[in-house]
C-alpha cells in the first residue's frame, strides 16, 4: 500500500505567490486599461470590448482583456518609423507624441523592423542617460534585470495554474464514478490512501469511496447498479462538457481548441486582440478542467502552452520594456510557450526545444536563456506543488531497466512507420470535418455538437475499462514494466512469482488477463483513432498531444506483447537465441508503449527533436533514446511523403492565418512583378504626394480604400518614391492635428517634406507629417526572383515591400500577396489566406 504524502513545505509559498500575483493582475485594471465602447472600422465578435485612444477620434478593434500597446504610449521621440537611415525626430507637427502612432489594429501583422528599430533606440537612450546620475544607473540595472524577473513570474503563475489543473482534473474525473464520504476534495486514489481498511491487493477498494450505485440503491452488485453507475457516468460526463461550451461560447470563444497553431501565428508577428488576455486565461483554465473531466479524446498538455502564454502576455503589462513593444513580448512568448510544455510533460529541457522547433518564429539566442529559466521555475513549482502524489511532474513517469537489442529497432521502426501513416490519416480527415464544421450549419450549433460527441464517447467508454479511466492513466498502465506486485490485467501473466532476478519479472506466457487486455485495448484502439478525428477543433479546450499518444502507446503495447510472446515461444529462432534465452528478461512491453507514443505523437505534430528529448525526460533512460529517434524520424518520413503539413499547420491555413512557413523551400521561378499590385489591366497603385495633398484629398483616399498603407511619391508624373506612410498613423495624426493643432482645416495642404514652402497669406495652416513616414521602406525591383523576395518576407518579417524599376514605383507587395502566390503555386486555394 502507498503511504501519503505529506504536503510540500513550499506548497504555501507557491500558492501565496500564485494569489500575489492574482491580485497583481486583477489591480492593471486600474493602471489605465479599462476601455470604452465605440463603433470600429470592423465589426467586432461577441467578446469585442472597444477602445477609445485618448486625444484622438480614431476608432479601432480592441479586446476588452488586451490592452492596445497605445493606449497610454509615449512614443520614443527618436524613432521616424523604423527605416534604416532614418532622422532622430519622429513627429515635428506637435510638440508631444501622439498615442497610437505606430501601432497596429486587429488581425494585422506587425512590423519586426520597426519594433527592433525603436527598442535599439529605447535601449541606446536608456544607457546614455545611465551615466548620468545615480537613479539613471539605477533605472538601467532594473531595465536589464526586468526580463529575468518576468521569466520568474511567468514561470511561478504557469507552475500554478498547472498543479490546479491536474488536482483539479483527477478529481472531476473520478466524481463520474463516485464520491469520496471520508472526504469529497479527495479522488479516488487519496481517498484509499487515507484508509485504515484497504489491503494491498484491494487498494483502489475502501469503504470511504462509494460508487454512485452505493449511494443511490445501496449496493454496488447486480444489473441494475450496473445501469445507474453507467448513466450517471454519461450525465455527470454531458454536465461537465455543457459548461465547458457554454462557457467559451458566452465569455471568452478564443478559449476552444489547442491555442498553439494561434500561438505560431502570434510569435510570427500577427495581431490576435484577446487571445492572450486575461478572460481567455480565466476560462480557458476553468474550461479545460472540464473538458478534460469529461472523458473526451482529448489532452491538457497543447492547451497548457495557451495558458503559459496567457499568464506571459498580462505579465508584460506590469513591464513598459514589454508592453509597448510587440517585438519584444513575442520573445516573451516564446519563453512562456516553453514554460507551458515543461509543465505539460514535466521536461524543461524539452520544452525549451519544443519553443524552437515548433512555435518560435524569432528566436535570439537571448530568448533561448530566458526560456530555459522559465522552464526551470515552471518545473520546479510543479514539483513543489506534487499534484500528483508521486514526487514527480506527470502522471505517467516511467523507468525500464532492461536494455533493448539492436534486433528490435525493426519493431520500433514499423512503430514509425504506423505513427506516420497514423499522422498522415488524423490530419487529412480531420482537417476535412473541421472544413465541413466551417462551411456547413454543423458550425452554427456548438452546443448541441459537443454534446453529441460527449454522449457518443461516455456510452462507448464505459464498458471497457481502458477507456472508461482517464487518457493519462491509459498512458501510464501501457508504459508500466510489469513487476511482482502489479494487479493490472496487463501483467496477468502465468509463474508470475516464479523468478529468479529478484523484482524483475523474466518472459513468460500470457495468462487469462494479458489476452483479455489485448482485446480491449484493440477496441480501445479503434475508437480513440476514430473519435479522436471529431474531437479535435471543437469549441472547448482540446488538446491533441495525449490523444496522439494513446493511440501510439496502445499500439506499441499490443506490439510489444506480441513479441515478448513469440520470443518466449520460439526463443531457439535465430532472431532470438542469440541474445534472448529462455527465461530471460528480454522484451518489455512498455518501452514498445512509449516508442510507439513518440511515433504517433510525430506524424501529428512531425516534431523531432524536441519529441525526442520529451520521451526522454519523462522515462529518465539515456539508453532509449536511439528507438525513440529511430521511430521519431520515421514517422516523420512516411507522414511527409503523404503530405508536408502537421497538424498545427495545417490549422493554420485553414483559419487563413498569415503564416510564412520558415521550413519550406520555394523553389518556382517567378519574379516581383508577376506578384506585385496592381496587376496589368489593374487600376493604378493608389499613392499619396509629398507635397500636393489636401486633408480632404487624403481623407477621401481613407474612405475610399482598405489599404493598411499608402506609398508616398513626389508627384504622380514623375513616381519617384519618397517613402510609405501606414493607414492608421495618418488617421490618428490627421484627427489629433484637427484638435490641437488651431486652423487645421480640410483645404489645408499636407507635406511629408523635411521644410514645407512660404504660404500666401489667408492660407489655411500646412500639416507636416513627415516624422510618421518611414523614409526607407524595403523596396525590390521588378526582375527580383520571387525566391528572394519570400526570403527577405520570412528573415525580416516584412508587412510589405515596394517594387520600382529605375526608381519608379510601380507596385506593392504584401505579405497575403506572398501567401497567396505560394499557395497559388502550389495548387491551393489562394483565397484561403484572409488576413495580412
Amino acid at each position: 500500500m502507498r503511504v501519503p504524502v505529506a504536503p510540500h513545505p513550499l506548497q504555501r509559498l507557491v500558492l501565496s505567490v500564485f494569489w500575489i500575483l492574482a491580485i497583481l493582475i486583477g489591480a492593471m485594471d486600474n493602471r489605465g486599461f479599462q476601455q470604452g465602447s465605440f463603433n470600429s472600422f470592423r465589426s467586432s465578435s461577441s467578446d469585442e470590448d472597444l477602445m477609445d485612444i485618448p486625444g484622438t477620434a480614431m476608432d479601432f478593434s480592441m479586446r476588452d482583456d488586451v490592452p492596445p500597446l497605445d493606449g497610454e504610449i509615449e512614443e520614443d521621440k527618436s524613432y521616424n518609423g523604423g527605416g534604416i537611415g532614418s532622422s532622430n525626430r519622429m513627429m515635428d507637427f506637435l510638440e508631444e507624441p501622439i498615442p497610437g502612432v505606430g501601432t497596429y489594429d486587429d488581425f494585422n501583422t506587425i512590423d519586426w523592423v520597426r519594433e527592433k528599430s525603436r527598442d535599439r533606440d529605447r535601449h541606446r537612450e536608456i544607457t546614455n542617460k545611465s551615466k548620468e546620475s545615480t537613479w539613471a544607473l539605477i533605472h538601467s540595472v532594473s531595465d536589464a534585470f526586468s526580463g529575468w524577473l518576468l521569466m520568474l513570474l511567468i514561470g511561478l503563475l504557469s507552475g500554478s495554474l498547472a498543479g490546479l489543473i491536474d488536482i483539479s482534473a483527477h478529481w472531476m474525473t473520478d466524481l463520474k464514478e463516485g464520491i469520496c464520504t471520508g472526504g469529497l476534495w479527495f479522488n479516488h486514489e487519496h481517498c484509499c490512501w487515507n484508509s485504515e481498511h484497504v489491503t494491498f491487493e484491494d487498494r483502489d477498494k475502501c469503504p470511504e469511496w462509494n460508487s454512485w450505485s452505493q449511494l443511490i440503491i445501496s449496493t454496488d452488485e447486480g444489473a441494475f447498479a450496473y445501469i445507474v453507475n453507467y448513466f450517471m457516468y454519461v450525465l455527470w460526463a454531458l454536465l461537465f462538457a455543457f459548461l465547458a461550451v457554454s462557457l467559451v461560447k458566452v465569455f471568452a470563444p478564443y478559449a476552444c481548441g489547442s491555442g498553439i497553431p494561434e500561438i505560431k501565428t502570434i510569435l510570427s508577428g500577427f495581431i490576435i486582440r484577446g487571445y492572450l488576455g486575461k478572460w481567455t486565461l480565466i476560462i480557458k483554465t476553468i474550461t479545460l478542467v472540464l473538458a478534460v473531466s469529461s472523458g473526451l479524446s482529448l489532452g491538457k498538455e497543447g492547451p497548457l502552452v495557451h495558458v503559459a502564454c496567457c499568464c506571459g502576455n498580462i505579465l508584460c503589462h506590469c513591464f513598459n520594456k514589454y508592453r509597448k513593444n510587440e517585438a519584444k513580448r513575442r520573445e516573451v512568448l516564446s519563453a512562456a510557450a516553453a514554460a507551458g510544455v515543461s509543465v505539460a510533460f514535466g521536461a524543461p529541457i524539452g520544452g525549451v526545444l519544443f519553443s524552437l522547433e515548433e512555435v518560435s518564429y524569432y528566436f535570439p539566442l537571448k530568448t533561448l536563456w530566458r526560456s530555459f529559466f522559465a522552464a526551470l521555475v515552471a518545473a520546479f513549482t510543479l514539483r513543489s506543488i506534487n499534484p500528483f502524489g508521486n514526487s514527480r511532474l506527470v502522471l505517467f513517469y516511467v523507468e525500464f531497466h532492461t536494455p533493448w537489442h539492436l534486433f528490435e529497432l525493426v519493431p520500433f521502426i514499423l512503430l514509425g512507420i504506423f505513427g506516420g501513416l497514423w499522422g498522415a490519416l488524423f490530419i487529412r480527415t480531420n482537417i476535412a470535418w473541421c472544413r465541413k464544421r466551417k462551411t456547413t450549419q454543423l458550425g452554427k450549433y456548438p452546443v448541441v455538437e459537443v454534446l453529441v460527441v460527449t454522449a457518443i464517447t461516455a456510452i462507448l467508454a464505459f464498458p471497457n475499462e481502458y477507456t472508461r479511466m482517464s487518457t493519462s492513466e491509459l498512458i501510464s498502465e501501457l508504459f508500466n514494466d510489469c513487476g511482482l506486485l502489479d494487479s493490472s490485467k496487463l501483467c496477468d501473466y502465468e509463474n508470475r512469482f516464479n523468478t529468479s532476478k529478484g523484482g524483475e519479472l523474466p518472459d513468460r506466457p500470457a495468462g487469462v488477463g494479458v489476452y483479455s487486455a489485448m482485446w480491449q485495448l484493440a477496441l480501445t484502439l479503434i475508437l480513440k483513432i476514430i473519435i479522436t478525428i471529431f474531437t479535435f477543433g471543437m469549441k472547448i479546450p482540446s488538446g491533441l498531444f495525449i490523444p496522439s499518444m494513446a493511440v501510439g502507446a496502445i499500439a506499441g503495447r499490443l506490439l510489444g506483447v506480441g513479441m515478448e510472446q513469440l520470443a518466449y515461444y520460439h526463443h531457439d529462432w535465430a532472431i532470438f537465441n542469440s541474445w534472448c534465452s529462455q527465461g530471460a528478461d528480454c522484451i518489455t512491453p512498455g518501452l514498445y508503449a512509449m516508442v510507439g507514443a513518440a511515433a504517433c505523437l510525430g506524424g501529428v505534430t512531425r516534431m523531432t527533436v524536441s519529441l525526442v528529448v520529451i520521451m526522454f525526460e519523462l522515462t529518465g533512460g539515456l539508453e532509449y533514446i536511439v528507438p525513440l529517434m529511430a521511430a521519431a524520424m520515421t514517422s516523420k518520413w512516411v507522414a511527409d511523403a503523404l503530405g508536408r503539413e502537421g497538424i498545427y499547420d495545417a490549422h493554420i491555413r485553414l483559419n487563413g492565418y498569415p503564416f510564412l512557413e520558415a521550413k519550406e523551400e520555394f523553389a518556382h521561378k517567378t519574379l516581383a512583378m508577376d506578384v506585385m499590385k496592381p496587376r496589368r489591366n489593374d487600376p493604378l497603385l493608389t499613392v499619396l504626394t509629398q507635397d500636393s495633398m489636401t486633408v480632404e484629398d487624403v481623407e477621401s483616399i481613407i474612405t475610399e480604400t482598405t489599404y493598411s498603407g499608402f506609398p508616398v511619391v513626389v508627384s504622380r508624373e514623375s513616381q519617384r518614391l519618397v517613402g510609405f506612410v501606414l493607414r492608421r498613423d495618418l488617421i490618428i495624426s490627421i484627427e489629433n492635428a484637427r484638435k490641437k493643432q488651431d486652423g487645421v482645416v480640410s483645404t489645408s495642404v499636407i507635406y511629408f517634406t523635411e521644410h514645407s514652402p512660404p504660404m500666401p497669406p489667408y492660407t489655411p495652416p500646412t500639416l507636416k507629417l513627415r516624422n510618421i513616414l518611414d523614409l526607407s521602406p524595403f523596396t525590390v525591383t521588378d526582375l527580383t526572383p520571387m525566391e528572394i523576395v519570400v526570403d527577405i518576407f520570412r528573415k525580416l518579417g516584412l508587412r510589405q515591400c515596394l517594387v520600382t524599376h529605375n526608381g519608379r514605383l510601380l507596385g506593392i507587395i504584401t505579405k497575403k500577396d506572398v501567401l497567396k502566390h505560394i499557395a497559388q503555386m502550389a495548387n491551393q486555394d489562394p483565397d484561403s489566406i484572409l488576413f495580412n
